[in-house]
């Protein structure tokens, strides 16, 4: 890729994207000076940035093995999807309270999109709608705490949200399930939207507890 002179926080930026998205994938070795060269930054920079993924659990570091990205284990992903829910709750909750008229076309028109991807078979493109609603969801909310612990959670976690959709017989009830939380929301009932929220990501959480870890 050609070099663009990125400044650190881009760099940190543009490689926990990256990261995130699946570009570069759990385990991949990241090497210093290929970095470097993408990003058209020093080696030092890449060190610094690096070392701010570390702390976020994103990259890990091995003496004389430099650094790659941090494979999150079967057990933990489990783990971090339990927080999640309890976080998306209560962010579905002030979501329902909260959202303006606006927004609510918003999760409807997203819904819908997400219905077409799901009827056409495309369900990648169904997960990267799914991914949306919920980011949407809880920018909706206004509970920046919540928002804050969630972006990192995610970020740790991102592979498993994709893997749980193509789980044989886990398609149609997913979006029955997004269905639910966005009517609730629409419906300004708080109530509602804890309770579908709660009930989707427990059925997530049960898909994964089922997966065996991948390589």
């Amino acid at each position: 890729m050609q070099s663009q002179g990125y400044t650190e926080d881009e760099c940190y930026r543009k490689l926990r994207t990256a990261i995130v998205d699946g570009t570069l994938m759990p385990a991949q070795r990241l090497v210093e000076m290929d970095l470097a060269r993408w990003l058209g930054a020093s080696r030092a920079t890449v060190r610094t940035v690096l070392a701010r993924l570390e702390q976020e659990g994103l990259v890990e570091r091995e003496r004389y093995r430099g650094a790659r990205v941090r494979h999150v284990s079967h057990e933990e992903a489990v783990e971090i999807l339990e927080v999640r829910m309890a976080l998306e709750c209560i962010i579905a909750r002030y979501a329902a309270e909260r959202a303006t008229d606006d927004e609510i076309d918003k999760i409807e028109e997203l819904l819908g999109w997400m219905r077409e991807k799901f009827e056409e078979g495309d369900l990648v493109s169904y997960s990267e709608g799914n991914a949306r609603l919920h980011r949407t969801i809880a920018e909706m909310s206004r509970h920046s705490t919540a928002r804050r612990l969630l972006d990192t959670l995610n970020s740790q976690n991102v592979r498993y949200q994709y893997r749980t959709i193509l789980a044989p017989g886990r398609s149609h009830p997913s979006l029955q399930e997004h269905t639910a939380i966005v009517q609730a929301i629409a419906g300004r009932d708080a109530d509602a939207a804890e309770q579908a929220m709660r009930k989707h990501l427990s059925h997530v959480c049960d898909t994964l507890r089922k997966m065996r870890s991948g390589p």
